[in-house]
């Protein structure tokens, strides 16, 4: 693609870095194909291709981002689907990050949108905010018709029941069962440690039979996903700062083989934690390490090998695919084949590789896209008639969950009761 940037604005290492992202893009078009948003609406401005040109036109100009630009970019999820098909490897994630920093900054949203994602990228990041938040919102739900669509689909994927915090996601050292193989950092997370308590102390429990010691370390949390997505860049940066300090004491003190993440669109935000520190020299080297170091759970798993004990139950699980797993890591084949090795029957969801309409706060702010993506999802799921499915993100569990009568967990649930742990819950 050819592009038209001044040299004053080429002089900055972000605009010069998208101005790059950009001349890769030869407008072959393959990516529609693949598109969620391009899918359901078939509107050019609703596919990759059309937001690049959008995205393009914003920047060549230096000029603010107005309400059209904004609208599709904001219908974007973030799936990364483009990102997998493209043959000409755009980076897409990089260079729609960037728009949506640019649009936070020089475009005045109306009132109500612009309160609503304050509040997300304040609130949900934080777990002593987020659990009073999300019981009040159990607490409404019967109440949902008679509120604004928007309050309404936010109400509707509030769980019915919120668990109190657990023990395990404060500070701490969990010590290997038997010889220690490694030293890991469990990033526990913001949201899930308030949704469903049960998933860190499961990847615990499956990682110290496995023996790995695992840490919780002081001063990390939010991995800055939420409010980068919603183009709040220096909120994100902060939280980002925050984990590479706390994992920098540890690597320094205690050492560390892994940072472990078992939410896939966290770990797809630490994997880039190099690039976003890359113009920063006090942390671009702490910042690559952390990057280079991070594994999902069922990447470090397949690793150091898995030792199920054969008492699980032989389940038809339907295996949903992240798409911050799949698209953003590159990963796909580990979760499954650990699943078949715990003896369960796995099977493919079809269209996997479109997205369950989650991505992160997307369900809450773009609810029709939301929901006519988690339709087109259950169907899927419901035509394979499985006994439970099986995902690695909390945010496809909870978005499948709202539309599902079928049970859904985290894939380290089930290899956790598959290697001598509980039942999960969601079973019982």
């Amino acid at each position: 693609m050819q592009t038209f940037f001044s040299l004053q604005a080429l002089a900055d290492p972000d605009m010069a870095e998208t101005e790059k992202i950009l001349r890769a893009c030869v407008h072959c078009g393959f990516c529609t194909a693949t598109c969620p948003t391009y899918l359901l609406t078939g509107d050019e401005l609703d596919g990759p291709r059309g937001r690049i040109y959008l995205i393009k036109d914003m920047f060549e100009m230096e000029r603010p981002a107005d309400a059209h630009t904004a609208r599709h970019i904001d219908r974007c999820l973030s799936c990364l689907s483009c990102m997998t098909t493209c043959p000409s490897s755009v980076h897409f994630m990089h260079l729609v990050d960037h728009a949506r920093a640019h649009i936070e900054q020089t475009y005045r949203r109306p009132f109500e949108e612009r309160a609503m994602r304050a509040a997300l990228a304040s609130i949900l990041p934080r777990p002593v905010l987020a659990r009073p938040l999300f019981r009040l919102a159990a607490a409404l739900r019967p109440l949902a018709c008679l509120a604004p669509r928007r309050i309404a689909s936010a109400l509707a994927l509030a769980p019915a029941w919120i668990p109190s915090a657990s023990s395990v996601d404060s500070p701490q050292v969990f010590a290997a069962q038997g010889a220690r193989k490694m030293r890991v950092a469990l990033l526990s997370g913001c949201v899930q440690t308030v949704l469903d308590t049960s998933i860190n102390e499961a990847t615990i429990r499956l990682l110290t039979r496995h023996g790995v010691e695992v840490v919780v370390a002081k001063g990390a949390g939010c991995c800055g996903a939420l409010p980068h997505h919603l183009g709040k860049l220096d909120e994100s940066l902060r939280y980002a700062r925050a984990n590479i300090e706390a994992w920098s004491r540890e690597i320094g003190s205690g050492g560390l083989d892994h940072i472990v993440i078992n939410a896939s669109g966290c770990g797809t935000s630490v994997k880039d934690y190099g690039h976003m520190f890359r113009n920063d020299p006090t942390l671009a080297e702490r910042s690559a390490h952390i990057s280079l170091i991070a594994k999902d759970v069922t990447e470090l798993l397949s690793k150091i090998g898995f030792a199920p004990t054969g008492d699980a139950p032989r389940l038809r699980v339907a295996y949903h695919s992240a798409c911050s797993l799949q698209h953003g890591q590159k990963i796909s084949q580990e979760p499954v084949a650990l699943l078949r090795a715990a003896g369960f029957e796995v099977v493919d969801v079809p269209e996997g590789h479109i997205c369950c309409g989650s991505a992160g706060t997307y369900n809450v702010l773009q609810p029709h896209f939301a929901g006519e993506l988690r339709s087109r999802k259950v169907a899927n799921i419901e035509s394979l008639a499985p006994d439970i499915v099986a995902a690695g993100n909390i945010g496809c569990i909870i978005q499948i969950r709202s539309g599902a009568a079928i049970p859904v967990v985290h894939t380290v649930q089930l290899l956790d009761w598959a290697s001598g742990g509980p039942k999960p819950s969601a079973l019982g």
